[in-house]
């Protein structure tokens, strides 16, 4: 079967915040959400569901049809056998990672987290009364971001309690290696750092680069993370609200599951039914996907590289997420987010809300039609040249 990621879907005709935010003659590419219709797999299985017209209660925590395909899933892609009563569905990794933070935290304590960083990741300390305990991420010469061992060692203080790790990192895009995570293994064992591991990319790593679940490196590390993956940025279904928290440890899976309480409800049965049904039968779309977002990687990295004067990129190794460089731009520098939706009528994140050492940078999502992409990137170039002259 083929799949046109090149089709153009109006999508605000329907209602959205990545297409309502801005006004009409503003281009999109901010949010992590991408333009294209999720696998005929999915759609399908959703209109047999809607079709059967009742609504009622769906699985909590039950053992399921997705508990299996998914533990099935971790075995073929990742070598990681994990029981079926550890996987726990649960309404989104936001909601994951706060009641995690809930398990291994009490208020006061310190979580380390390597900045720059996903906004919603940035504000688990104060939604939980916690510590920043700031362990930046490494950057080379060349603009490519790597993990600073040292760092976290000199972040960690005696009431640190839990370590948050994003990989695939958004928003700098690096598919950590096993050496990497192995490193940062060894010092969350050191310190005794519950894991709290941020997974949702996993699916969306590019040639040359592989995800490795950081709790899968070893038996004693899976007995103190919880691992957070969804199949909403893979298959494109983030309005859904299905996600999957691996808990290996049964003590620490019964303290999650009475974190989530009345709190976090089961999942949305339509987000379990979508879940299901990408997870199963989506095989064939995410690799097709994969490639046509590696050829817009690469078209992007060509554009910025030869006519954003001033702007620098290095590679994603996974997301569709470009973490641009900015800060030689010109009058873009101080403020790029204001200056390419203001000249460029382009959308884009905001760098600095991504914490320390974001300021300076805009992320650009190519999750889109590549023409659209390449439109806004036109518009960025013709803003940058305007405001030289």
């Amino acid at each position: 079967m083929t799949f046109d990621f090149d089709r153009v879907i109006d999508r605000r005709a329907v209602p959205g915040s990545k297409w309502s935010k801005y006004p009409p003659d503003v281009l999109p590419l901010w949010v992590a959400d991408m333009d294209f219709a999720s696998p005929p797999a999915v759609v399908e299985a959703l209109r047999e569901r809607v079709e059967h017209g009742v609504f009622g209660y769906g699985y909590k925590l039950e053992v399921s049809p997705l508990h299996e395909v998914f533990a099935e899933r971790l075995a073929k892609r990742y070598g990681w056998r994990v029981p079926l009563e550890a996987i726990l569905p649960i309404p989104g990794v936001i909601p994951g990672f706060n009641v995690a933070g809930r398990v291994f935290t009490v208020p006061g304590n310190g979580i380390v987290l390597q900045t720059p960083l996903y906004p919603p990741i940035l504000r688990i300390p104060g939604n939980l009364g916690l510590r920043l305990d700031e362990a930046p991420l490494a950057r080379d010469a060349d603009g490519r971001y790597r993990v600073d061992v040292d760092a976290v060692d000199r972040a960690v203080k005696p009431d640190t309690r839990m370590f948050l790790l994003c990989n695939p990192h958004n928003p700098v895009g690096r598919a950590f290696t096993r050496a990497e995570l192995g490193g940062l293994a060894e010092r969350c064992l050191r310190h005794g750092l519950g894991i709290v591991s941020d997974e949702i990319h996993g699916d969306l790593v590019y040639t040359g680069h592989e995800h490795v679940p950081i709790a899968s490196l070893d038996a004693d590390l899976a007995r103190r993370t919880i691992t957070l993956m969804a199949p909403s940025k893979s298959f494109n279904q983030p309005g859904l609200k299905c996600a999957l928290a691996i808990i290996p440890d049964p003590e620490l899976r019964a303290r999650f599951t009475a974190g989530l309480g009345d709190l976090v409800p089961s999942v949305n049965i339509l987000g379990y039914v979508a879940a299901l049904a990408a997870y199963r039968d989506g095989g064939d779309w995410l690799d097709a996907l994969l490639r046509y977002l590696e050829g817009t990687r690469d078209a992007v990295v060509e554009i910025v590289r030869r006519d954003l004067p001033g702007v620098s990129i290095t590679a994603p190794e996974a997301t569709y997420l470009a973490w641009l460089d900015c800060r030689g731009a010109g009058p873009a520098a101080a403020d790029p987010y204001t200056f390419f939706l203001e000249r460029a009528k382009v959308a884009l994140n905001d760098g600095a809300t991504f914490g320390p050492g974001g300021a300076g940078f805009a992320r650009l999502n190519f999750g889109a039609p590549r023409a659209r992409v390449l439109a806004g990137l036109e518009r960025m170039r013709a803003a940058l040249v305007s405001s030289a002259g």
